[in-house]
């Protein structure tokens, strides 16, 4: 065989290893079958563990290509690997009291998610639309199946077939708009595709090539669920299982922000005039819909729903400035975004009475006295996601919108700011509930171990972010430089 055919895969050996280590799991819970969940789910968890060790070892400050140029690794790869890796641990640690308690054990599902989590990995990793277009199926197929994996409830499976149909439509937008892209540019290669893009500089963009880039837009915008995309999100988060809607607000949506900003600052940088405006009127139209929207819900998960929609449009906020400081400023956000919503998740996951899980608001009534110590970590991440000083959320939001006045892009900043103060609503009612509204059944005494371990580390990051941001922003800002740079 010649050598030159068989490309050097150690910059993938994270993927690699847990594709492996997917098949591994796999075959283990068919042998042991019933008994098989429990051990899975740690096993996976240890893969991620050592997935992220490996994501560290293999890669360095410049690009480190693979696979002909499809694959590559650079910092900015490894500091969203690294958050994807924590968010689908994070993840199953918080399933397993769930699925025990609701007898929904199963073994594929750990197994899934190590899948889905392959399909993240490559997507922040594609230098190539091809490659892009793998890793988004990869991950979706998987949580297709995740979605509705309770399907002998009614609500699961109607979760679950929203999912795939509204998600095979984005699929097909975002194909057709690589093929626009491909037919006009003559490749796929982003490389390739920046040299193209810089030879138009100063010549006019033909139309069927900002087509294709709507068209990208689009299906990317799908899997961030930002508006005009959304419409899955509330029903998809509200029937899926929780730990599932956990799941989907942390590690997928890391994975797409990141894909979002590799695919437009790096291949169409030089397109920013063309796709720049479209980014902003996207981000306007999510914060706001996550602002207002939520305003009337009564279902947690629905409130997180459009909460996470909000949140994705904050994000846009970085991405549609194109600059350095965007890009950094995403990165921490994602950061910051992950552990306010594990938190919170673990919160919601603990919300029971007589046994039976609840997602009321109203529910949480006089959670100040049964639990005081989940009272003040839900307060803590209530008011993070509100922006409130000195909390880790504050400095989200601060860096992005930062970036975004740095660009010009004033009237975005002023409209954050503004989508910011109207959601803070939502979040202190929640906290009026739990500290002066009277429960009328209060919740179960009892809170899981795993899940108050999450609870109150997640707490501590978020309270206590402001002490020591700077290995946060240093790394950020070096990831976000050789983005820039690449």
């Amino acid at each position: 065989m010649d050598p030159t055919l068989v490309p050097a895969m150690a910059s993938a050996t994270p993927e690699i290893f847990l594709a492996a280590a997917g098949m591994a799991l796999l075959m283990l819970g068919v042998f042991r079958k019933e008994d098989a969940t429990g051990l899975v789910s740690w096993l996976a968890i240890a893969s991620f563990i050592v997935a992220g060790v490996l994501v560290l070892t293999h890669g360095g400050p410049t690009d480190t290509p693979t696979f002909f140029g499809m694959f590559v690794t650079s910092q900015f790869a490894q500091f969203a690997k690294i958050l994807i890796l924590m968010g689908s641990a994070l993840s199953i640690i918080l399933s397993n009291d769930y699925m025990r308690r609701e007898q929904a054990q199963r073994f594929e599902y750990p197994v899934l998610i190590v899948y889905a989590t392959v399909g993240m990995m490559m997507m922040v990793s594609a230098d190539d639309l091809i490659a892009l277009y793998i890793g988004l199926e990869l991950q979706s197929l998987a949580l297709y199946v995740v979605a509705s994996i309770r399907r002998d409830t009614l609500r699961s499976t109607e979760a679950g077939l929203k999912y795939f149909v509204l998600g095979a439509l984005s699929s097909g937008m975002l194909l057709y708009g690589c093929s626009l892209i491909y037919g006009f540019a003559g490749t796929t290669d982003f490389a390739g595709l920046a040299g193209v893009f810089t030879t138009l500089e100063n010549e006019t963009v033909p139309v069927g090539l900002v087509f294709g880039l709507v068209f990208l837009i689009s299906g990317l915008a799908f899997k961030v669920s930002a508006v005009p995309f959304h419409m899955w999100t509330p029903d998809v988060y509200e029937g899926a299982p929780t730990p599932v809607t956990a799941l989907f607000a942390i590690a997928p949506k890391v994975a797409a922000i990141c894909l979002f900003l590799r695919v437009m600052v790096g291949p169409f940088g030089e397109l920013i005039d063309q796709w720049q405006q479209v980014i902003v009127v996207i981000s306007i139209l999510s914060m706001g819909l996550g602002a207002f929207a939520a305003l009337v819900q009564t279902n947690i998960k629905r409130l997180m729903a459009y909460s996470s929609i909000g949140h994705m449009g904050y994000a846009l906020v970085g991405v549609a400035a194109g600059n350095e400081a965007g890009a950094s400023g995403v990165l921490i956000y994602l950061t910051v975004y992950l552990f306010m919503n594990v938190g919170t998740f673990a919160c919601i996951l603990a919300m029971r009475q007589q046994g039976r899980a609840v997602e009321g608001i109203n529910d949480l009534a006089g959670l100040s006295k049964s639990h005081p110590m989940m009272a003040v970590a839900l307060l803590v991440f209530m008011f993070s996601m509100a922006g409130i000083p000195p909390l880790a959320g504050f400095f989200g939001k601060w860096f992005v919108f930062l970036a975004a006045i740095d660009a010009g892009l004033y009237t975005l900043a002023i409209l954050g700011v503004m989508a910011s103060v109207v959601s803070a609503f939502y979040y202190l009612r929640i906290v009026k509930i739990m500290y002066f509204d009277e429960a009328v059944e209060p919740l179960d005494s009892a809170v899981p171990g795993d899940l108050r371990v999450v609870m109150y580390v997640a707490t501590a990051v978020t309270l206590l972010f402001f002490l020591m941001p700077s290995p946060v922003v240093e790394v950020a800002d070096a990831a976000a430089a050789a983005l820039m740079g690449g």
